[in-house]
């Protein structure tokens, strides 16, 4: 049958091909030199260099307790550039960068929580160990969270971040939670330029007073990412009346040019360099 024939035409032609390649020399020039016999026994990866032993990857450094021991306004400018990591409960993770803070000094300061030395079951965070969290309330819904510093009642503000990891859950968490968001899309500017606006788009609320930067699990602090030192810009406290003199001193902090910061001093930056 014509079919039987071609496959047997097929076949003497590939075994006349195989037997001209048996009968000719080899091509030294393209057959790789012969591997030399293994004298030992077979080199076995050592667990260091298996994937099947390989860390998983480190994640980026937290800032620890020593960072946060710091005085109130070392410490309002230290954090400037500071990464704020906050991990939601199904492990998405939100961060920003802070780019206005804003430093309270303790018994002293009239406009502190805690002037004249009181202390309440509201703001024992400020008495705490530098790096705990003081998130009080406003206005009956709004939060806002301060970190503790060195000297008892002392610590500083978070007024505003940078947005960089998580923006579209930060855009749910403003429309779901702020009022007078519903309907809009946010600018990225927009997300947490504010203390209040902060805590809504990290979800932070009155469950995390009291908590320790340096271990929690659900909100810490990282480095920021290597580069030139911020230009600061130091000015007077926002919203702050009837403090006397304390109204006025220049203990609010921010990155100069920054378009994510909640309120521009431009008298405080025409006398400052």
């Amino acid at each position: 049958m014509p079919e039987r024939s071609g496959a047997q035409l097929l076949r003497r032609a590939r075994q006349k091909q195989q037997r001209r390649a048996e009968a000719e020399p080899p091509d030294t020039a393209r057959t790789p030199p012969s591997k030399k016999p293994c004298s030992g026994p077979p080199a076995i990866l050592g667990p260091q260099r298996s994937v099947y032993f390989l860390s998983p990857p480190e994640p980026p450094a937290r800032l620890g307790p020593e960072f946060f021991d710091q005085p109130a306004v070392a410490l309002a400018q230290a954090f400037l550039g500071q990464v704020l990591v906050r991990q939601l409960a199904d492990h998405t993770e939100l961060r920003g960068r802070i780019v206005e803070t804003e430093a309270y000094l303790g018994p002293e300061d009239e406009a502190a929580h805690s002037r004249g030395g009181r202390q309440t079951a509201r703001n024992r965070g400020m008495f705490m160990k530098p790096g705990t969290l003081y998130v009080y309330i406003i206005y009956g819904m709004y939060f806002c969270m301060n970190v503790s510093s060195q000297g008892d009642g002392a610590c500083v503000l978070l007024r505003a971040l940078e947005p960089l990891e998580g923006l579209e859950s930060m855009r749910q968490l403003r429309s779901s939670l702020g009022k007078g968001t519903s309907g809009r899309a946010l600018k990225d500017r927009q997300l947490c330029s504010g203390p209040s606006k902060l805590c809504q788009a990290l979800a932070i609320d009155k469950s995390f007073d009291q908590r320790d930067l340096a271990t929690d699990r659900a909100v810490w602090m990282e480095p920021g990412p290597p580069g030139p030192e911020p230009a600061i810009v130091a000015a007077a406290r926002v919203g702050i009346g009837q403090a006397g003199e304390w109204t006025h001193k220049a203990l609010r902090f921010y990155v100069r040019g920054s378009p994510f910061v909640s309120v521009v001093d431009r008298a405080a930056e025409r006398v400052q360099p």
